[in-house]
């Protein structure tokens, strides 16, 4: 037998929807930030990322022509008209609201009422009202009902000893869990129960920490704590108050609590000096902060600054030496050729040195070593190709791939090579040319060559006759003497003047570096001593005047301040008092305004319930009425039913009757009755039972009719009376 095996995968069940943050009422998130989180997710979801066709390669199956491709939809699937914002910043500025009341007692705050949603009981809201609240103190059995004592424990399962079958019984109920497709909260039900149960007759004090939350008011601190111990205070000055029935003790009562109200309003202005004090110190502090700020942004702004200066100077004394490089560069080559004529070129000498300009050109005279790299670089299948470096490598020899070393004999090691006493005759020979090189050298005499070509010598150019000037006289050569040395006194004046010139407009400067450098030790120290007393003299009248002014400041600002100081305190007492009874006025207006609300609302309350009761009443009549109308129309149907059934009856018992007559009316026909006895027969059969019934029936609906009419009588009487006892009332209301 062939089996079958077949895995079960587990459908995939989404926790939530994307949008239910947006859409779901009984979808709620504890702050912004989650809000935020959830509307992230709801951007990033798969669901916005669609597969496309490429329909020019549709029916391709190459990598590089894919035949679809993924992108994402622009379009936005939540309506504009959709709030996107956090639901929860109502109910967040109430509770602020509400722990600001209970903790600083302000009555004149006015709390917005807390709006839910309308709830329809009597139609679709129906099933979450189908369960009872859950109240801890309601007794589940009235007092007169006391159960019999059992000896019996409920909870030991039931066995042979104490009367059981000795078997574990079936539990009447289980539970049965169910994976369905959709959020539990779509079906699930929201009975209505109070948040808290107060026992009658009690005001627990925990109620009034009720409007406290985490990082409003908890965890408790000293200014709960504080907050506790008046209110403590409050309750118990509360239960001194005289009460208002007695007229006695009003005059009391309002002492007391006007004494109260001072003592909250200095309470009040005590915790608003301390609360600015909070805040210039906070002022103060960010003050400091600023200028820290500040400071350390200058500093940084200076650093930037120095650090750019300092990058400057480096690239300017970089490009200085870099020019002085140059210039000394271009000064050594044309000291090379002040001459004026041009060396050979010396190539033993430049193959000789390596750092000559065979070996290493310059970049600056247009050679560049890295330009035609390329050009040496060798390509090859047997470097680039695995099959032919194998090739390459087959067709070496095989010492190559495989090298044998042999360490030398001893004999192989003392024995001279051929090689070895060439170079060594070559080595001699050079070194006698050398030392001979070097002696005709230091010997200084060179013997003549002999002449090998006999050359032809020119003869220069014979050059003019000098010319000649005739001698001056003695008289003339004194009058020239006399015109030069005239000059040459002219000139001398002349920068002579312009040296006073400029002395007499550089006399300062000049006196400055005299007294700083050019004078001898007796000028300087003159020099020193008159300063001195100049400084000292200038110390001493900065001083005579600092100190008068400093008298004449507090002669002129002493009187001002301390009038200035008394103005303010007097202004800021009359404001303080205007504020005082501003807020006073505001409070016993409010209190007036309470009282005639709470007056209009019990007026308007007592009315609301004398109109109920009429209306329960009218209603309850109304129904009375209706039942009496139904009962009345189940009887007739059922006295409809009850003929009917009884007509069947009748003539089945009649159908019968005839065929029992028939059989009958056979027999006397063959029997020998007359026909006198026969008619007589058939009346006492059929037609008294008949009358008799008729009779019964109209007796019973005679009876039947008399009651009815009574019950109408009283019906019509109740219903006038209800008539006229709403007139009454509806015109007492207008």
């Amino acid at each position: 037998m062939a089996t079958l095996t077949a895995t079960v995968q587990k459908p995939f069940v989404r926790p939530s929807r994307t949008y239910d943050y947006l859409y779901d009422p009984n979808h709620s998130v504890s702050s912004y930030r989650d809000h935020a989180k959830e509307n992230f997710k709801a951007q990033a979801s798969m669901d916005r990322i669609k597969m496309m066709p490429n329909y020019k390669a549709m029916f391709s199956c190459l990598r590089h022509y894919p035949r679809n491709y993924v992108t994402l939809d622009s379009t936005d699937p939540i309506p504009q008209h959709v709030d996107r914002q956090w639901r929860g910043y109502a109910d967040q500025a109430r509770e602020n609201l509400v722990t600001y009341k209970t903790l600083h007692y302000a009555p004149f705050i006015r709390v917005p009422p807390k709006k839910f949603e309308t709830v329809e009981v009597e139609g679709k809201d129906r099933p979450k009202f189908f369960r009872r609240p859950v109240i801890p103190f309601l007794p589940q059995l009235p007092p007169n009902v006391l159960l019999a004592p059992t000896s019996v424990d409920p909870l030991v399962p039931p066995t042979t000893e104490n009367g059981g079958s000795g078997e574990a019984t079936v539990p009447a109920t289980r539970s049965v869990f169910v994976q369905t497709d959709y959020r539990d909260s779509d079906v699930q039900t929201d009975p209505y129960s109070p948040e808290y149960v107060v026992r009658p007759g009690s005001q627990p004090e925990l109620l009034t920490l009720a409007t406290l939350c985490y990082k409003q008011g908890l965890p408790a601190g000293l200014a709960e704590v504080e907050m506790i111990e008046r209110a403590r205070e409050k309750r118990a000055w509360e239960a001194t108050l005289p009460p208002l029935s007695d007229t006695s003790q009003l005059e009391k009562r309002r002492r007391m609590m006007e004494e109260q109200e001072r003592k909250e309003w200095a309470f009040r202005e005590q915790e608003i000096e301390e609360l600015q004090q909070e805040r210039l110190k906070l002022l103060k502090a960010a003050l400091a902060r600023r200028e820290a700020n500040l400071q350390k942004l200058n500093e940084r702004r200076l650093e930037h600054l120095w650090s750019k200066r300092q990058a400057e100077k480096e690239q300017k004394i970089r490009r200085i030496r870099s020019e002085h490089v140059k210039a000394l560069r271009q000064l050594t080559a044309k000291r090379a050729k002040v001459e004026g004529r041009k060396e050979p070129r010396d190539i033993v000498q430049e193959y000789t040195k390596f750092d000559s300009q065979v070996y290493a050109p310059m970049t600056r005279i247009g050679v560049y070593l890295d330009g035609q790299a390329d050009n040496y670089h060798v390509s090859s299948i047997y470097t680039s190709t695995l099959e032919g470096l194998l090739d390459l490598e087959a067709a070496l020899p095989k010492f190559i791939t495989d090298p044998r070393i042999r360490s030398p004999s001893e004999y192989q090691r003392n024995k001279i090579g051929v090689k070895a006493c060439q170079s060594a005759k070559l080595g001699r020979i050079l070194e006698q040319v050398h030392n001979e090189l070097l002696q005709e050298k230091n010997s200084g005499s060179r013997s003549p060559k002999p002449l090998r070509f006999l050359e032809k010598v020119e003869k220069p150019v014979p050059r003019p006759p000098t010319p000649t000037v005739d001698a001056p006289t003695a008289e003339s050569e004194e009058v020239e003497l006399a015109v030069i040395l005239l000059q040459r006194v002219l000139r001398g004046r002349a920068i002579q003047t312009k040296m006073f010139e400029g002395k007499e407009r550089r006399k300062d400067l000049i006196g400055e570096l005299r007294t700083t450098h050019a004078l001898q030790a007796p000028e300087q120290k003159e020099k020193r001593r008159q300063n001195e007393e100049v400084l000292s003299l200038q110390h001493e009248r900065e001083a005579l005047e600092h100190k008068e002014q400093v008298l004449l400041d507090a002669t002129e600002t002493g009187p001002a301040l301390l009038v200035g100081e008394q103005l303010d305190f007097l202004s800021k007492e009359l404001q303080r008092l205007h504020e005082e009874r501003r807020i006073h006025a505001f409070v016993m207006l409010a209190e007036r305004q309470r009282r005639m609300r709470e007056a209009e609302e019990s007026g308007q309350r007592q009315r609301e319930e004398r109109v109920r009761r009429i209306e329960d009443e009218v209603f309850k009549q109304m129904m009375t009425v209706h039942q009496c109308t139904v009962d009345q129309y189940l009887e007739d149907v059922i006295l409809q039913s009850v003929e009917r059934n009884s007509d069947d009856q009748s003539r089945e018992e009649v159908r019968k009757q005839a065929d029992l007559i028939n059989s009958v009316a056979h027999e006397v026909e063959h029997t020998e009755l007359s026909g006198k006895e026969l008619v007589a027969e058939m009346v006492y059969t059929f037609l008294l039972p008949e009358v008799e019934r008729q009779t019964v029936r109209e007796r019973v609906r005679r009876h039947q009719q008399r009651h009815l009419l009574a019950a109408h009588t009283i019906i019509h009487k109740e219903m006038d009376g209800q008539q006229q006892g709403a007139g009454g009332s509806n015109t007492q209301l207008t």
